[in-house]
């Protein structure tokens, strides 16, 4: 099995194929178009602007494969910035259209005294599906770590996995068929996120 973790030069990839190794699976980091086509299964990993990320993307030609692996039903995670791409507009510094595989927008949290912007640490999750594969072996108690200013307002509510609340709720996690999307980053929320890339590699 071949699992790819997309490089656009953005995000600590290197822990994402560290933490896919020490549960059992072997991923490669790649920015080959042809690489992304021909994998199993696909991660998408992300830290920084939206803006940036998706030119990034783009100018190596990564969208297309990207998208067609989802298309064709193979198993994807999204992970931070991985999340926010799937939608149409992100407004982190001005409006860009991301990949546009889901309806849907990225906005700023609000001011929210005295809760500080970014949304940084650790935070529960309300199970919103819990018959979701990847929450094989994950107590309803588990926390997971966050590090962002944005977050995903999905058009259709019905994509929504998981929840949580920063002042407000808003989504933290999505599921579609074989698509998987998380804000939180699952390498590293220790136990439960290595749980989560576990069951996403035994999919």
């Amino acid at each position: 099995m071949n699992i790819a973790i997309v490089d656009y030069q953005m995000g600590n990839l290197r822990s994402v194929q560290k933490a896919l190794e020490h549960v059992g699976f072997e991923a490669t980091v790649t920015s080959d178009t042809e690489e992304v086509r021909k994998a199993d299964k696909v991660i998408l990993p992300g830290v920084g602007g939206f803006g940036d990320a998706i030119r990034e993307l783009k100018s190596r030609s990564l969208d297309a494969p990207i998208v067609e692996s989802i298309g064709a039903g193979k198993p994807f995670l999204g992970i931070c910035l991985g999340l926010q791409m799937l939608f149409e507009v992100g407004l982190e510094g001005g409006e860009h259209t991301g990949l546009g595989v889901l309806p849907g927008r990225v906005e700023r949290f609000p001011s929210m005294d005295p809760l500080k912007v970014p949304h940084m640490g650790w935070n529960q999750l309300s199970i919103d599906k819990p018959d979701c594969p990847l929450l094989n072996g994950i107590p309803e108690s588990a926390y997971f770590y966050f590090v962002h200013s944005y977050f995903v307002k999905p058009t259709e509510s019905d994509v929504q996995w998981l929840g949580c609340e920063y002042g407000i709720p808003f989504c933290a996690a999505i599921w579609r068929d074989n698509m998987f999307a998380t804000q939180f980053h699952p390498e590293k929320s220790q136990e439960s996120g290595l749980q989560i890339l576990k069951n996403f590699g035994e999919l």
